[in-house]
């Protein structure tokens, strides 16, 4: 009996060796139809082990953006293309200074490839200004009454 090239994941480790594999392939650029089967098979088992080990729910949105970030070895900068915004207003969201805008979690969700949920969750601002507010969209909301 043949043994299996691929498992179900159910280590940290193995997890890891999965991911590794998977990007070496998509950088590969391969047209192999048997490649193409082993890029979805891993992109499955993968996706499985990250729906059972979700650690979204420990984290706020903005320290998940952080780690995400670091995951991917994004800096502060490499967001403005995704975002359409300044470097120092990205910058203002990562130091809890600026809420995550209904836009803004649409587009960090399609970009990093998680719910939209994960990012729309309520969070404590520091400025003290807006300190009491949950997220961005409440800070709008609330400008343009007064702005009125």
């Amino acid at each position: 009996m043949a043994t299996l090239k691929y498992k179900v994941i159910t280590s940290k480790t193995q997890y890891q060796d999965y991911c590794n594999k998977l990007e070496q392939m998509l950088f590969s650029g391969s047209k192999d139809r048997n490649i193409k089967d082993e890029i979805a098979l891993l992109t499955l088992l993968i996706e499985k082990w990250d729906e059972e080990h979700n650690t979204f729910d420990d984290l706020n949105p903005i320290q998940l953006l952080q780690s995400l970030m670091k995951e991917h070895n994004l800096k502060a900068k490499d967001l403005v293309p995704v975002l359409n915004m300044s470097k120092g207003y990205i910058s203002d969201i990562l130091n809890y200074k600026k809420g995550l805008s209904k836009e803004v979690i649409r587009k960090l969700a399609a970009y990093f490839k998680i719910s939209q949920e994960a990012l729309n969750r309520p969070y404590k601002l520091t400025e003290p200004e807006n300190a009491h507010l949950k997220n961005a969209s409440i800070m709008k909301t609330k400008k343009k009454l007064a702005v009125a």
